[in-house]
This record gives C-alpha cells, sequence and structure tokens, in this order.
C-alpha cells in the first residue's frame, strides 16, 4: 500500500496546484453542506464557481 500512496503523492505534486483558502468561521460548513445537496465535493463546488466568475468577468470585458 506504501507504493499507492507515494504514486498518489507524485502524481498531486506533478499535475495539480494547492491554493490555501481562508474564510470567515462558519462558511466552510455553509458550503460543505450545500455542495453535498448538489452532489459535489467542496473542491469541485469551488472549482466550478471560479470558473463561473471568470467566465462571468471574462465577458465583461
Amino acid at each position: 500500500m506504501a507504493g499507492n500512496s507515494e504514486y498518489r503523492n507524485k502524481w498531486i505534486a506533478e499535475k495539480l496546484d494547492r491554493v490555501n483558502l481562508t474564510m470567515t468561521k462558519g462558511k466552510k460548513e455553509v458550503i460543505q453542506t450545500h455542495a453535498a445537496t448538489i452532489g459535489m465535493s467542496v473542491n469541485a463546488y469551488i472549482n466550478a464557481a471560479i470558473d463561473e466568475k471568470i467566465e462571468r468577468d471574462s465577458a465583461i470585458k
């Protein structure tokens, strides 16, 4: 099993960027609840929200 963890960590380091996100107390739970309600993970929900915001902002330019 240790090999799988090492492989996964290496893949993540090579393929993904990490962002440390802070928010006001309680907001994390609101996001978790909402994301679960619509069948998404918190990560997927936040990424979708960012993509949507970028798309809207790009339309304004």
